[in-house]
């Protein structure tokens, strides 16, 4: 206990420069006699900390004392600084502050080199905006009434408990309990086209984990493509879904959700895609195919 504190007083100072005894007394809970005790032990153990008298004196630490060489190798320095920046980027605000502290204490000019934007293309107010207010209903766990467009061209409204804001393959969602359907669901964050944030709280409860959104239990498609398209296909599959073939061709194989988004997802690549599995999927495409020739065709 006594060690702990001893640490809490050093990072005291270093934030505020200098303290008076009954402050840190207050500060830590035990009487004035004990924080000059902490102050001789810290003194003992090489720590420049030193007291003046006097209506202006206080506890301080030497002007050119960093919190250095004891605690940190410089390669954990390094891990804390880049955490911090993660966080900064993410969160909008308190994190760069907290940043700075530390940069300054560790004596270590950190570069800024992470910048996170969660806004698609010509949209950068309205996605980041609510980012920030989902996350907020998250941390405070409050309600939230959303209008959400599913996979099957419908749209419905319902109130969720938001747990967690997730991100996968280039997407965020969030993981909610929804009170219509009484069980998790995972909904796309480009997907809920209106919410409000409800002031109705809800209790820290455990649930049991949504189905990830783009876990296995798709059925697997195995598609193939001329090697020019590459950028696309590297976009879309990892390096461990593809194949490359003798005459360049790559085929990409992956567990996806057999709806209207795959056959959007397919249509995408024009005839630049060949599907091998499953094979209906061939004659479902021909016909959207189709039927977008003859509404566009002139």
């Amino acid at each position: 206990m006594q060690e702990s504190r001893l640490f809490k007083i050093v990072y005291y100072l270093l934030d505020r420069g200098q303290a008076t005894a009954p402050e840190l007394a207050e500060k830590f809970e035990v009487s004035v006699r004990t924080i000059y005790r902490d102050i001789d032990a810290l003194s003992g153990a090489g720590i420049p900390v030193y007291a003046e008298a006097g209506r202006n004196g206080g506890i301080y630490l030497m002007s050119n004392f960093v919190l250095d060489k004891a605690v940190f190798s410089e390669e954990e320095k390094q891990e804390i600084l880049s955490a911090l920046q993660g966080i900064s980027a993410v969160q909008n605000m308190g994190g760069s502050r907290t940043l700075q502290k530390l940069s300054a204490v560790f004596q270590i000019n950190s570069e800024n080199w992470l910048e996170v934007d969660f806004s698609r293309w010509g949209n950068k107010g309205s996605d980041n905006e609510k980012f920030e207010l989902l996350k907020s209903a998250v941390i405070r766990r409050k309600k939230v009434r959303i209008q959400y467009a599913g996979s099957q061209g419908n749209s419905s409204e319902r109130i969720v408990l938001p747990l967690k804001l997730a991100y996968r393959s280039k997407a965020w969602y969030l993981k909610a309990f929804c009170t219509a359907r009484q069980e998790l669901r995972t909904f796309k964050l480009n997907r809920i086209v209106d919410y409000e944030i409800l002031n109705e709280s809800f209790p820290d409860c455990s649930f049991e984990q949504p189905p990830d959104p783009s876990g296995e239990e798709y059925d697997l498609v195995t598609l193939r493509f001329p090697g020019e398209m590459a950028y696309r296909v590297y976009d879309e599959f990892d390096r461990s879904q593809i194949q490359i073939q003798a005459n360049g061709d790559l085929i990409a194989s992956a567990h996806m959700p057999q709806d209207a988004w795959l056959i959007g997802f397919l249509l995408s690549f024009g005839a630049q895609v060949d599907i091998i599995s499953p094979v209906y999927l061939k004659e479902v495409l021909a016909e959207q195919a189709k039927l977008i020739y003859e509404k566009n065709k002139t």
